[in-house]
């Protein structure tokens, strides 16, 4: 029945979108899980603009036994789409970097001193097994931070080991990591358990950063539904992430 009295949303909150920089997609094309081609890319940077998003740093994957991307496999596919962005006259700007798993490989590139693909400056971004609670965490990041660089953690709230045990986070952010958070997340797009993880970070002031992780038109739906930013914008009370990432 019909209601004078109902609710009505405020268009703005429909418009909210909380990043203008995203510091983790996978929208380079041919390298990871994420964009398959150009054109899928393209598709993905159009929903991106139309979010109010004005630039990304890629990051595909780099995992030793599935993804071995470089400085050299990534630059390709970086050049290879901003000369379309170029030729298609497509005002986004995009740089690239690498999520990289915490697994032997990751050490590996650790201990040689290969420059690691930063988002900015020292800030690595970097990824546990989704599988398995990682060993010795501890000795990583110190490794990591001994070598100059900063590590952010992504999606901390979708390891589900970590789920009955939310102070596990905190100890995260004391080791040194810097947490992002999936957006997607909040919304329970990854289910329940990683959505009340999500908001655990948020309202403890844990997390640093927020992000897309965007691979595919699916994810690009759910970013776009207007029920989700006003659920992002209520989550997040209101505040734009990611404000010192331009480039």
């Amino acid at each position: 029945m019909f209601s004078i009295f109902k609710k009505k949303i405020p268009t703005n909150y429909s418009a909210y979108f909380p990043i203008v920089t995203d510091i983790h997609s996978h929208i380079l094309p041919g390298i990871d899980d994420g964009s398959p081609d150009i054109d899928t890319s393209l598709i993905l940077i159009d929903g991106l603009m139309k979010l109010g998003i004005k630039q990304s740093i890629a990051t595909p994957h780099i995992i030793g036994d599935l993804y071995r991307n470089d400085a050299t496999s990534i630059n390709n596919s970086l050049s290879l789409l901003k000369k379309t962005l170029k030729e298609k006259q497509i005002d986004f700007k995009v740089s690239a970097a690498a999520e990289y798993m915490l697994d032997a490989y990751f050490l590996e590139l650790l201990s040689t001193k290969i420059p690691l693909l930063t988002v900015k400056d020292n800030l690595v971004l970097t990824e546990f097994s989704y599988a398995d609670k990682p060993y010795s965490v501890e000795q990583i990041v110190f490794a990591i931070i001994t070598e100059g660089y900063q590590p952010i953690l992504a999606h901390p709230e979708r390891y589900g080991y970590y789920h009955n045990d939310f102070k596990q986070y905190n100890f995260l952010n004391e080791l040194g990591f810097l947490l992002q958070v999936n957006l997607l997340s909040l919304t329970g797009y990854y289910g329940k358990p990683a959505a009340k993880a999500a908001n655990y970070l948020i309202k403890n002031n844990l997390a640093s950063f927020v992000g897309t992780d965007l691979h595919h038109e699916r994810h690009l739906d759910a970013l776009s539904d207007n029920k989700n930013k006003i659920l992002f914008r209520e989550a997040l009370n209101s505040k734009i992430f990611n404000e010192d990432m331009h480039f």
